[in-house]
């Protein structure tokens, strides 16, 4: 089986050809998909090939490497999130990509992979959140609008404490506020409402990283952004 996964990765899927690519992603596939519940002993050598896939040059590549993985992740389930901040990764470029049919075949994934983190007890927040730190800066809206996604997911898991890493990336919602895209305004305002929710229920909050991220907001050129600044610093003041 390693043999033949090999010849599927190294002389197919890692292919110059673009149709030896697509052919090689289909037979990983169909491999992981056989193998069933021993698909986790083969996923070191089955995912990587297919991640790197994920960003090749030439659409119907990338669009069959999202199908693998899925089957892929399908059968592995939790399995496969020793790779998730490879996944995410590709994912977040994907949700950008300039092909159709590459970013409807990346959202059929991240649904799925999404699925799996919140059934799964082996998620690691912990590595992920310095990932989501960096992306939390990029500008493009598909991108926002994936970002705002996750953190909306992953707050909603009981088993995530998202509110202890809000730091992280709390500049980075209040920055979507004065995005041009009025739905993208709206998603940063719902997981900001939703996390003031939570501050307000919790028993213990660390407010100071968050009081220096709202003093520079309340500087913000946008008036939106200013006035939510100063309504949390206002809600802290009255939390005492």
């Amino acid at each position: 089986l390693k043999a033949i996964i090999q010849v599927l990765s190294n002389d197919f899927a890692c292919s110059p050809q673009s149709n030896n690519r697509k052919g090689g992603l289909i037979g990983l596939a169909a491999m992981a998909i056989g193998l069933m519940q021993d698909t986790g002993k083969f996923l070191d050598r089955i995912v990587p090939p297919v991640l790197k896939c994920l960003l090749d040059q030439e659409a119907r590549v990338r669009y069959y490497a999202c199908e693998a993985l899925y089957n892929v992740s399908k059968v592995s389930r939790s399995g496969v999130l020793v790779y998730f901040n490879e996944i995410f990764d590709a994912l977040c470029k994907l949700s950008a990509d300039a092909d159709l049919g590459v970013k409807n075949g990346a959202q059929l994934l991240d649904r799925l992979i999404k699925d799996i983190v919140t059934e799964s007890e082996s998620f690691s927040v912990d590595k992920f959140i310095p990932l989501l730190r960096q992306r939390i800066r990029i500008i493009n809206p598909y991108v926002r609008q994936f970002l705002v996604s996750w953190i909306t997911v992953l707050d909603s898991v009981p088993d995530i404490d998202m509110l202890q890493f809000l730091p992280e990336f709390l500049e980075g919602l209040f920055n979507m506020l004065s995005d041009s895209n009025k739905e993208i305004r709206q998603q940063a305002d719902s997981a900001l409402a939703e996390f003031m929710r939570e501050i307000k229920h919790a028993e213990c909050v660390e407010y100071g990283p968050m009081v220096k991220i709202l003093v520079l907001q309340c500087g913000a050129k946008d008036k939106n952004v200013r006035l939510t600044a100063l309504t949390w610093l206002n809600e802290f003041i009255s939390l005492g």
